[in-house]
């Protein structure tokens, strides 16, 4: 590590004895002799001198190998606030007895050593060329280093905590940006910071690069995960395991409700976005353009993004002409006429014709602008799936086979099969029920929460975008699965933002039927909600114990849905992106009509 000089450093080093110990006895003796200049007007000494005000140039002076240069210095009234001496200045030190320029150039960069500008949280600090950033490199890992414009870093005002810095060229072209451009993205990332995001902690500019260093540097991704399991999380109890993973998804669902009561969306929810640490301690990663996602990109030809395909809404994906065979990310979509399926053992959300064969999946670009919040659901839901699959022991890849399967066809080579959830529905139903049966068939009380899980997501996976719950709708019903469900008394991730939460009394819990298939007052008949909701529906509400208390006037009493303000286009944070045309009631019928599962997982809730 490198010695960085800060000003208490340069106090506790520069002692009388210190300078003793480099100055020859007659030398030592001089220090104790009135200054030379001021004909008899000051009765200070030459160590008073140094003591007081050029401890910075005796410390130069003796890199320089010359420390008893020290006395010409301050004979010519040469001191510490002098500091930094240009580069044609510095010969009237007369540092050597004969003009030498490569001594000159040495003190000129060596001062700077001296005249630390250090980062602290919060800042931008605009460095000069000859100026030394104050950041030790802590680890360049080749796996996460992206043509090493990231690594891991410390800074010495902040010992122990380790940060991810990323470098940007400042300049036009691709993976560049301008001055302009660099600031407006820093301006806007600073105002997001959460425990389970990489947010903003500092950022400065040196010789033509921007940095920007952020929180939680990451280990793993989920995405690594999904195939192999690290040593940190399998080092792990079997229990502490399981219950890791119930308190992974809220904590990502607390994350994004936290991004949407600020009026954001994050916009590219998938595995590889979902970080942790080796702690286990799991995040989002940012997005924008300081994203390692946006800085590791430096080809002008947009690419495609088979991940963030299959992990995005339906209505975030089209396909332009039938000249372009690629699918491409859209802002706007055209409201399908949703329907949901009601066989009995299946998990179900409203569908529309989603299946790859449906021609009803094709968008129209002129519509209304695309609801990001909602879009943020869908594939937060598709993560929540992930997660609930790996806590079965069902592997990722048979996952994407089972969405895949009916785009098999006989015959050899072809396109990539589509394997995305939005083209799937169906075939993610099927997978789901698998998952509820073998749920079904555990002992341990984490498993009992799978399956209202599960329904959860059956709604978050809707596909018309207003059927989907808001982040706080799901956020409360995950709280409650964890804490009465599976028993864990105490979730990671208990906040309210925005100072409104609506409780749970707007829940009712079905009791006397085993059907999975959620619907919603859009898509269920009148007969069907009186069969499913009457009766016992009623009786079997309840709040928990342990809830959060609500707020005294909840927000469906009020018949607004808070956390999704207008973002007036405006953006609020970083790279995540203003919500845009935000959902109105229709969610309600998700809250009024959730159904917490079979008979048999209430019966165990109840239980315990």
């Amino acid at each position: 590590m490198v010695v960085w000089w800060d000003s208490c450093r340069i106090q506790a080093t520069v002692t009388r004895q210190f300078v003793c110990s480099h100055l020859l006895p007659e030398e030592i003796e001089r220090l104790d002799r009135p200054l030379a200049f001021g004909d008899g007007l000051t009765d200070g000494t030459y160590w008073e001198w140094i003591d007081e005000k050029a401890k910075r140039i005796f410390l130069i002076l003796l890199d320089l190998g010359v420390p008893d240069q020290v006395f010409g210095l301050v004979d010519d009234s040469w001191d510490d606030d002098d500091l930094p001496i240009p580069l044609d200045q510095i010969e009237r030190l007369d540092l050597t007895a004969t003009k030498d320029d490569k001594v000159e150039k040495k003190f000129y960069a060596r001062q700077f050593l001296y005249l630390l500008k250090f980062v602290e949280k919060g800042d931008h600090v605009v460095y000069e060329d000859p100026q030394v950033p104050p950041i030790d490199v802590v680890d360049k890992r080749a796996g996460l280093s992206l043509n090493s414009v990231v690594d891991r870093v410390e800074l010495p005002n902040r010992p122990g905590e380790i940060l991810a810095r990323r470098r940007i060229p400042i300049r036009t072209g691709p993976g560049a940006l301008t001055e302009e451009e660099f600031a407006r993205e820093i301006s806007q990332t600073r105002n997001i910071e959460n425990g389970h995001l990489v947010s903003y902690f500092a950022s400065y500019t040196h010789r033509g690069q921007g940095y920007v260093l952020f929180t939680l540097p990451s280990d793993f991704s989920l995405k690594s995960l999904l195939v192999t399991m690290p040593g940190s999380v399998k080092s792990l109890a079997k229990q502490d395991r399981r219950n890791m993973l119930m308190n992974w998804i809220h904590c990502l669902v607390d994350t994004l409700c936290y991004l949407h009561s600020r009026g954001l969306s994050h916009g590219n929810i998938k595995p590889s976005t979902i970080l942790f640490n080796t702690d286990n301690h799991i995040f989002f990663a940012d997005t924008g353009r300081l994203s390692m996602e946006a800085i590791g990109n430096t080809s002008e030809k947009p690419t495609f993004d088979k991940e963030s395909y299959d992990y995005a809404a339906p209505e975030q994906w089209y396909r332009p002409s039938p000249t372009h065979s690629a699918p491409h990310r859209r802002s706007t979509l055209v409201a399908s006429s949703p329907s949901t399926s009601s066989n009995n053992s299946t998990f179900s959300g409203t569908r529309g014709s989603s299946d790859g064969n449906h021609s009803g999946s094709t968008f129209h670009p002129h519509t209304p602008s695309l609801n990001a919040q909602a879009a943020d659901i869908f594939s937060l839901g598709c993560v929540m799936l992930e997660i609930l699959s790996l806590l079965m022991k069902r592997q990722t890849r048979a996952f994407a086979s089972h969405r895949a399967a009916k785009h098999k066809q006989a015959g050899r080579g072809g396109a990539v099969l589509d394997s995305s959830f939005h083209k799937n529905l169906g075939q993610v139903e099927s997978w789901m029920a698998g998952l509820a049966k073998d749920a079904s068939k555990k002992e341990d009380l984490v498993f009992r929460g799978a399956e209202p899980m599960l329904q959860v997501v059956a709604r978050m996976l809707s596909m018309a975008p207003h059927e989907r719950p808001t982040a706080r709708e799901v956020e409360q019903f995950t709280y409650r699965i964890l804490t009465e469900n599976c028993q864990i008394t105490e979730p990671h991730c208990v906040h309210q933002y925005g100072g409104w939460d609506f409780g749970m009394g707007g829940l009712n819990i079905s009791r006397g039927s085993d059907d999975f298939t959620i619907g919603t007052t859009a898509t269920m008949t009148a007969a069907t909600a009186i069969r499913r909701y009457s009766g016992s529906s009623r009786q079997g509400s309840y709040r928990p114990a342990s809830r959060r208390p609500p707020s005294s006037s909840s927000a469906w009493e009020r018949g607004v849905v808070p956390g999704e303000g207008s973002s007036s286009g405006s953006s609020n944070g970083s790279g995540f992106r203003p919500a845009q045309n935000t959902r109105t009631g229709k969610a309600q019928s998700w809250q009024s009509y959730m159904c917490e599962g079979s008979a048999s997982s209430i019966a165990g809730a109840d239980s315990t």
